[in-house]
């Protein structure tokens, strides 16, 4: 499997709230965040690794850039104005065939829920894409996902309905179908990683929903011990 890790946001708001590490590099019990994400996907079958880095983070890119790892590892340091700008980005290093899971630095998930989704994944050829989907809905934002009984996607939409189980996890699981999707968003000026995935689906794809026990995501200081006690709970 390959694997792509976004991790150019700002993390402005955990600055503004006293944090000085850069997001990537915050500790949860002890790793970086980054790392610990790293470690996950070399345990879980990676074939390469691609991670992009914004213009600033110059103490991330030296710490990316001191690993040894044991598959190829892809660096990308641009500032990007959205995530599906970074997501293509580092599309650029994946092969022209086969699958990949993309997610963001600061998704937090228990590693039994991603190994079985990877699992999932790698073993469906009757899908063309694993979305992660929780019914745990931390997030200001939340995408939320309507499917259909067997679970394929239907809609991504901004706001709930009666009914709604799931919102959007933030880990994306595609083929080479949804390189050509992103290349045209690109063309046509769409941002937003929400748009790209509405686009996937106005565009004929066939995205399963994988639902995850739990997820979390680091946007704020408080929320780093939040994640530790997570990370806690999985590993007990």
């Amino acid at each position: 499997m390959n694997y792509a890790i976004i991790a150019a946001g700002e993390g402005s708001r955990l600055a503004q709230e006293g944090v000085e590490r850069p997001k990537p590099l915050v500790e949860l019990n002890g790793t970086p965040m980054i790392k610990r994400l790293i470690d996950i996907m070399l345990d879980c079958n990676a074939e390469s690794l691609s991670i992009i880095v914004n213009e600033q983070m110059t103490e991330v890119r030296r710490y990316i850039e001191s690993l040894t790892l044991p598959v190829p590892l892809y660096l990308t340091v641009k500032s990007t104005p959205s995530s599906m700008h970074s997501f293509w980005e580092v599309s650029r290093k994946f092969p022209a065939t086969g699958k990949f899971v993309l997610t963001t630095v600061d998704t937090i998930f228990h590693e039994k829920d991603f190994r079985q989704y990877v699992n999932a994944f790698e073993h469906d050829d009757s899908a063309d894409g694993y979305m992660a989907v929780t019914s745990f809905i931390d997030d200001e934002k939340p995408l939320y996902i309507d499917v259909d009984n067997d679970m394929f996607i239907t809609a991504f939409r901004d706001n709930p309905w009666d009914g709604v189980k799931y919102i959007s996890g933030g880990i994306y699981g595609l083929t080479a179908p949804a390189l050509d999707i992103l290349d045209d968003c690109m063309k046509r000026g769409v941002s937003r990683m929400r748009n790209y995935q509405r686009a996937l689906v106005e565009g004929g794809l066939r995205l399963k929903a994988y639902p995850f026990s739990k997820i979390v995501d680091v946007d704020h200081a408080g929320d780093i011990a939040t994640a530790e006690r997570f990370i806690a709970e999985g590993n007990a």
